[in-house]
């Protein structure tokens, strides 16, 4: 099978405990690199400029950048300043936009990081494709006059959307509720599956019933990526065994499994038989509740 990612590739300037790890990120490369992990085919839509010096280390674990995809403008770069579960962003530099979506994939990872996948372009996704699942951190950030980001109340059209992740701010931002009434509120706008990822604590909201799934407490290190690994795992799952449920476990015990490596980048994608055993162990302890 085959999975198609819309995202920037970016440059990571990782800060933590005073050290700085520089790291190609984006959900391109966490999304990709989970999925090839998970047997798919990866068609990835991206962008990244002459500074992006991370493409022969992603070919080597299969994931390929199309002539098309190379920019004159310099890769999106982000600093990344974490604490504990915590983190400031600060936008360095910013390519070009997708614009190009034309694949045969089985289905999509629509997650822009800043501004490089514009609402047509989104809708023309949905209509392309049978299954998309959105990740909207990248339409809901602005950036300050010190290029930090913030989230700002964004209305987009969630018609069609097979599935989208947001944790607590997103889902505020998209609907100004909170929790379960924003869950809700994602579901009427077109949503068929809300994925609400609250630190440690799952919860999908599927025609009239949430399932709750909670990541057992463990030493948290650098959590990047980790909500793109989730994503790109739900995606992979749901498209091989069309169980949401079984989706959503897995997605769960692959942030579980990357959580578990204390890796910093993408050194933390989890292999697969860790995911499969956190994913069977967490199948037994789901919980749900009727809406």
């Amino acid at each position: 099978m085959k999975i198609a990612i819309f995202s920037h590739c970016t440059i990571d300037e990782i800060s933590q405990n005073g050290v700085v790890t520089e790291t190609a990120g984006g959900p391109a490369c966490y999304c990709g690199l989970t999925a090839k992990n998970m047997k798919f085919e990866i068609d990835l839509h991206t962008k990244v400029g002459a500074d992006f010096s991370f493409k022969s280390a992603l070919e080597k674990k299969g994931i390929f950048l199309s002539q098309g995809s190379i920019s004159e403008k310099p890769t999106t770069r982000f600093l990344l300043n974490i604490f504990g579960t915590e983190r400031d962003l600060y936008l360095k530099t910013k390519c070009d936009p997708i614009e190009s979506i034309k694949s045969d994939a089985d289905g999509a990872i629509v997650s822009p990081v800043f501004d490089e996948i514009s609402e047509d372009t989104l809708d023309e996704i949905k209509e392309n494709f049978d299954f998309t699942l959105l990740d909207p951190q990248g339409y809901l950030r602005r950036v300050a006059s010190d290029n930090k980001i913030f989230f700002e109340k964004t209305v987009l059209d969630l018609s069609k959307i097979t599935a989208l992740k947001a944790d607590p701010d997103e889902a505020f931002y998209l609907t100004g509720l909170r929790e379960k009434e924003a869950m809700i509120a994602l579901q009427k706008k077109g949503v068929k599956h809300v994925l609400y990822t609250d630190k440690q604590n799952i919860t999908m909201l599927v025609k009239d019933r949430m399932y709750h799934l909670k990541i057992p407490n463990m030493k948290i290190g650098d959590t990047t990526g980790v909500g793109d690994i989730f994503c790109a795992s739900f995606t992979c799952s749901y498209l091989k065994e069309k169980d949401p449920i079984w989706a959503i476990c897995f997605a769960v015990g692959a942030a579980q499994a990357a959580l578990e490596t204390r890796a910093t980048g993408l050194d933390k994608i989890p292999a697969g038989g860790d995911t499969e055993r956190n994913a069977a162990y967490l199948y037994n302890l789901m919980h749900f509740s009727s809406v």
